[in-house]
């Protein structure tokens, strides 16, 4: 028991980093979003938003990690990021307060800069805060350790969302919702401050080379995604009304097709950006990332887009649609709950590589479930089986990354895994925005046939983690 405690305070800040998400991005950042914008242009311009601002973090998070691998203070390596990010986090949070007075684009304008602000602070702490359990846990217990911290990541942020902000959102009251948002984040970053870290006795120098390999990373993803982005653009102005049908499997064919790419090809040149030489040495790590990303591109984006889903799939009016879409989440959190320290316990007993195939087959099946009616329990249950399969991947994903990253570099490296963490919102939005908006415009006869077709991409996106998980080395301890 006490080593459980251990794991519960050091990783309780994920608590605070999954609550600032999942009030943001599935509730926050959809309804100002359409309020600005309209819900003709509302996927395409919070694709834009979701991309500038994860593309950011992408860049952010791995140099805080690399910062922290060699800083030399008192209070140890980690603590004083999670503490200056925390801090700058209050800040933005309480200026997009201010930014939902507004109107037009120029409220979007600010909710743009604001946003990628809010990903500098929120990464500064979130690099530093992931290399915690390679830093003090031994290896034999980092399934365990991984599937406590998917326990606070996960579910209980899930819970608190469902059961005081997002009925405070859905009920109009904004500012009371961000209110109780910074008290969770303070909270749980003054619980992970008492983790006992020793202050490092050798000093580094610091490398400039990898910092250029880095925003050569970022620079790499960002490009690809914006590629494959441009060539859904390029289709939807070039390509006519036609029959519904035909609209439906042609751009859920360009779209599977374009995710895919952003992730596979994305990520892999990505790595070799950011790693070198190091990447022939560690293939392993970079399909690890992908399995990671095209996992949480499924997930991060039903979350999302879950707004803008329950809106068009069952007529929810505006802000109403956020009380179905934090209950969603909540089934989720609570499978979560149930899923996460088993598997992590099984993680360190058998094989999270099987683990993580079996998560993706799961959640495959799953998306077949809560698209296949409009009935709000059937919804609920397809949610059932995705959030069982989160909670398994959560633990049994991360278990298998913190065995395969350099020792001595966990800030680097899990910070570079940060293209799944943050790309996956940034791969999602971004390419299929414009594709909901298409038969939004198109399609009003269909008014939920765009958003129905997105969870559809999502889903399929399960099995792309299958495959890229066959091809991760399964690590012997």
């Amino acid at each position: 028991m006490r080593r459980i405690a251990n794991y519960l305070v050091l990783n309780a800040y994920f608590v605070g980093l999954t609550t600032l998400s999942q009030t943001m991005t599935p509730l926050v950042l959809p309804l100002l979003v359409q309020r600005f914008a309209g819900e003709g242009a509302q996927g395409a311009l919070y694709g834009n938003l979701r991309l500038w601002g994860l593309m950011t973090a992408v860049l952010v998070q791995p140099t805080a990690g690399m910062l922290s691998d060699r800083y030399r203070g008192r209070w140890g390596r980690r603590r004083p990021f999670i503490l200056l990010g925390t801090l700058l986090d209050l800040g933005c949070i309480a200026f997009i307060g201010r930014i939902a007075t507004m109107d037009g684009m120029h409220g979007y304008a600010w909710l743009m800069a604001t946003f990628i602000a809010l990903m500098v602070s929120s990464n500064i702490a979130h690099g530093p805060q992931q290399a915690l359990i390679p830093d003090l846990v031994p290896q034999e217990e980092r399934g365990m350790a991984s599937g406590v911290k998917a326990l606070l990541e996960v579910p209980l942020p899930l819970v608190l969302v469902a059961f005081t902000i997002g009925p405070m959102v859905g009920n109009g009251h904004l500012h009371a919702a961000l209110l109780t948002l910074s008290l969770i984040l303070v909270a749980s970053m003054g619980v992970t401050l008492l983790t006992p870290e020793q202050r490092p006795s050798e000093s580094m120098p610091f490398p400039w080379e990898r910092l250029f390999r880095l925003a050569a990373m970022t620079t790499a993803f960002t490009i690809s995604i914006l590629g494959s982005g441009a060539l859904i653009k390029t289709a939807i102005r070039i390509v006519p009304k036609i029959e519904f049908t035909h609209a439906l499997w042609g751009f859920g064919l360009a779209g599977i097709l374009a995710m895919g790419a952003a992730i596979t090809v994305g990520v892999r040149l990505s790595i070799r950006a950011a790693l070198g030489a190091e990447h022939s040495e560690n293939n392993a790590f970079s399909w690890w990332v992908v399995n990671r990303l095209a996992f949480l591109t499924g997930a991060t984006n039903m979350a999302g887009f879950a707004l803008y889903f329950f809106q068009g799939r069952l007529g929810f009016p505006s802000e109403k649609a956020a009380l179905p879409a934090s209950r969603m989440l909540l089934v989720v959190g609570v499978c979560v709950l149930l899923t996460v320290l088993p598997a992590g316990r099984m993680a360190d007993r058998w094989s999270s590589h099987r683990l993580m195939i079996f998560s993706g087959l799961l959640a495959a099946s799953g998306s077949v479930v809560l698209l296949s009616s409009t009935v709000l329990w059937v919804i609920y249950l397809g949610a059932v089986l995705v959030g069982a399969a989160t909670g398994i991947f959560y633990a049994a994903n991360w278990a298998q990354g913190t065995r395969i990253v350099q020792p001595g570099e966990e800030g680097r490296y899990l910070g570079i895994a940060n293209l799944a963490g943050a790309g996956a919102g940034a791969v999602g939005a971004y390419i299929g925005g414009p594709i909901a908006d298409y038969f939004t415009q198109n399609y009003p006869e269909h008014p939920a046939s765009g958003y129905v077709l997105l969870f559809g991409l999502f889903g399929s996106l399960f099995l792309l983690s299958i495959l890229a998980a066959l091809r991760v080395e399964v690590v012997r301890r």
